[in-house]
């Protein structure tokens, strides 16, 4: 009797080491959902970046509007019958209202 539970006792303390230290441990447990809550949220966030550049190629694939307003502002590009009058920075901070 007294070998049965010295048994016990023995599997009852490997499965208290594994559940405080082993893989399957509560610590263990709580570090693998904080990185799962991570990469959750890393994984919105590249959820709406997808869908903000597929709203804009999609712009660009149905509509000129999107292309001009690119060529303007990152080209800066001019119709033809435009004139671009640039502007110094220190003449446009001198203009009183």
């Amino acid at each position: 009797m007294k070998a049965l539970a010295a048994v016990l006792a023995i599997f009852l303390i490997a499965i208290q080491a594994q559940l405080w230290v082993g893989r399957g441990s509560i610590p263990h447990v709580a570090q693998l959902r904080e990185e799962l809550s991570q990469a959750q949220a890393d994984n919105d966030k590249a959820r709406a970046r997808n869908a903000q550049l597929q709203a804009e190629l999609r712009d660009l694939r149905e509509g000129l509007e999107m292309v001009e307003e690119k060529a303007r502002f990152e080209l800066g590009m001019i119709k033809s019958d435009e004139v671009f009058v640039p502007l110094a920075p220190a003449a446009a901070s001198s203009i009183k209202r």
